[in-house]
């Protein structure tokens, strides 16, 4: 493909994302299979620019004047490339499988195009970034859109050490360095297919983003425990629970629930725990929490990873930052409410409740565990320094979580904050 049909492409590809509700990695493998002539080259070149447009569509957007695939292109090969308008308008010349020739009005524009500041993202996104993160609130937005997320792993305890995972995976060809604040994590520096390797399929190891991993190790689980993952998933910290309760070389020791309201996503959780040699029993409950009455007061420990608007990952989703809606957010605040409310019964006295986000939002961190401490008094807050004294977490993690609590029993990562995803993590224990 010419460097204008990968333009026309990358145009095709946005028009894609704006008409549907698929992820932008889910559009392009569609486009990559409808048009089997693009090479590996051409596939990678398209998927760039179509990121790079991803997470600065605000500023492109405002700076252009218009928010169409054509324009933001246009755009990005002026702000984020630096070309002068003459290449781009030899780019954009109708020839081939190029784009249609740059209009008068769209030269002219090219002509006087000056970036924006910040990242332009809606209003109230912007607000509740600054309730989140205070004076430095554009820092956080910046390297929350614009920062590359890493491919990091947790090391299965349970049946091999860090040190020995990262040999294996080392002779794969596939490098590691330790992350900094889960003891049993792997940052892969190098590009593979890890679940295709033998040391995956043995169960030694797990995808899952060291912030992930954190929020699992705070949750507290341990040997002997009864614990319930309320919001089970895809089962990723279903599977770091099991391995907490894990005593020894493969004992289990306690009891594992994983709850969802969907049969499907728990069916995928089973052959998960197969494969690390863990058990959970399964459970679908109604929207209402009906099916976990029996457990009513129970558990030692009930997770409440809650579904949510998935902010914190953005630098993965980029496209998910111009898709969100205040009433989609209003939508998310109102559903964790009412499942923390129905989750918090099966804590026991002395038990706890951990409750987890992949969000950077306030609305449905800060303002969801504010409303629940008022309207529970039965439960006290657990300062996260306490919770971080866990073999799951470095010296330097429990450091930086105590930094980040500041005494509190809430915590809040991010990209800028400690590299990883965006989770926010509340922590509540059960008095009477």
């Amino acid at each position: 493909m010419t460097p204008s049909a990968r333009l026309s492409a990358a145009i095709e590809v946005l028009d894609r994302l704006a008409a549907g509700r698929a992820s932008a990695d889910e559009t392009l493998a569609a486009w990559g299979r409808a048009n089997r002539y693009a090479g590996s080259g051409d596939r990678r070149a398209v998927a760039e620019r179509v990121y790079a447009i991803q997470r600065e569509r605000g500023r492109l957007a405002q700076a252009i004047g218009s928010d169409t695939s054509r324009a933001l292109v246009l755009a990005s090969l002026a702000l984020t490339d630096g070309l002068p308008p003459v290449q781009i308008g030899a780019l954009f010349s109708g020839e081939g499988y190029g784009p249609a020739a740059l209009t008068a009005q769209e030269a002219e524009k090219l002509a006087t195009l000056t970036g924006v500041t910040g990242m332009a993202l809606p209003a109230f996104i912007e607000a509740e970034l600054q309730r989140s993160f205070g004076a430095n609130w554009e820092a956080e937005a910046e390297a929350l859109l614009a920062s590359r997320a890493a491919l990091d792993l947790r090391v299965n305890g349970a049946l091999a050490t860090r040190e020995q995972v990262a040999s294996t995976l080392a002779a794969a060809d596939v490098p590691t360095e330790p992350t900094p604040f889960s003891a049993f994590g792997l940052r892969a520096t190098g590009g593979s297919n890890v679940q295709s390797l033998p040391a995956f399929e043995a169960g030694l190891f797990e995808i899952q983003d060291e912030g992930s991993q954190i929020a699992a190790w705070l949750a507290g689980a341990e040997p002997g425990m009864k614990v319930v993952d309320y919001c089970a998933g895809g089962g990723g910290k279903t599977l770091a629970l099991a391995q907490g309760l894990m005593s020894g070389a493969g004992a289990a020791g306690g009891r594992l629930y994983a709850f969802d309201t969907d049969a499907k996503r728990l069916e995928a959780v089973s052959p998960r725990l197969d494969r690390v040699g863990a058990r959970a029993e399964l459970r679908r409950i109604g929207e209402d929490g009906q099916g976990s009455e029996d457990l009513a007061g129970q558990a030692d420990l009930v997770l409440v990873d809650a579904p949510c608007t998935g902010s914190g990952t953005w630098r993965r989703r980029p496209e998910q930052a111009w898709r969100l809606t205040e009433a989609d957010l209003g939508r998310f605040a109102a559903l964790q409410a009412g499942i923390l409310d129905r989750a918090c019964a099966l804590v026991k006295p002395g038990g706890r409740l951990a409750y987890v986000t992949c969000s950077v939002l306030a609305a449905e961190n800060l303002d969801v565990t504010d409303a629940f401490a008022s309207a529970h008094p039965e439960f006290r807050s657990v300062p996260v320094a306490l919770a971080a004294a866990t073999k799951g977490l470095t010296d330097l993690g429990r450091a930086r979580l105590a930094e980040l609590a500041d005494g509190g029993h809430r915590a809040q990562l991010s990209p800028r904050r400690t590299g990883t995803d965006g989770f926010f993590i509340a922590l509540f224990e059960r008095t009477s």
